[in-house]
């Protein structure tokens, strides 16, 4: 769905995000409103394409992302399938690739928001509840993942989180899936950086660029 309006003679689009983050609240102090809107203007340009497929979410919290994922959905009658991962158990232990002097705060535990409380989050928004997975993203194999990816969110903060987020969907992802991977340019978090520039020197058929801490994959254009 696009809404337009014309003004002195110029035909304005208007995207459904533009509208969706003004009207609903931003439930956790873990989610940046910039970065919010870049990655659901982003998830609107797939649904615009028409393209079909699958959406996948890794990291949930206590589904501040996934709510807003869900309306935005939900605006544009999309038939996928919607599924989210999360431990519900905080975050795992960090490896060396995660070490940062500014990232001393990431603890294993910290962040924990139980199954219970993503599921009465989107109760009380009276929206649909995605398809949930709950365990260690390294206890994940492909077939928990759908196919036909045509987006996916990676929020798992850590090197491996996001390393295991990749091997699970690799083989998932339409040609034209675009990836968002949070963390990226964020300095208390060197992993998730190294992680998404070890897969993308694999897969030569993607590019990358930057908004904000946001690495947003997408395939390299046809010459």
């Amino acid at each position: 769905m696009i809404l337009a309006r014309r003004e002195t003679g110029i035909l304005i689009v208007v995207m459904i995000t533009d509208q969706l983050l003004p009207k609903h609240p931003i439930i956790s102090d873990q989610v940046d409103a910039k970065e919010l809107g870049v990655l659901l203007r982003e998830l609107e340009k797939v649904l615009r394409s028409g393209v079909t497929g699958n959406i996948v979410e890794f990291g949930c919290y206590v589904g501040t992302t996934s709510l807003f994922i869900r309306r935005l959905l939900d605006a544009y009658d999309f038939t996928g399938e919607f599924h989210v991962y999360d431990s519900f158990m905080g975050l795992p232990e960090k490896t060396q690739a995660d070490n940062s002097a500014a990232g001393e705060q990431f603890k294993a535990g910290e962040l924990l928001a139980p199954r219970k409380t993503f599921i009465q989050n989107f109760k009380k928004a009276g929206l649909k509840i995605p398809t949930i997975h709950k365990g260690w993203f390294a206890d994940f194999t492909p077939d928990d993942v759908p196919e036909s990816i045509i987006f996916a969110f990676f929020d798992g903060d850590f090197y491996e989180s996001i390393v295991d987020s990749f091997r699970v969907c690799d083989g998932k992802f339409q040609k034209t899936a675009t990836i968002i991977v949070d963390d990226y340019a964020n300095e208390a978090l060197p992993g998730a950086a190294r992680a998404v520039d070890e897969w993308l020197a694999n897969n030569r058929q993607y590019t990358s660029r930057t908004e904000s801490s946001l690495a947003i994959i997408s395939s390299c254009p046809k010459t």
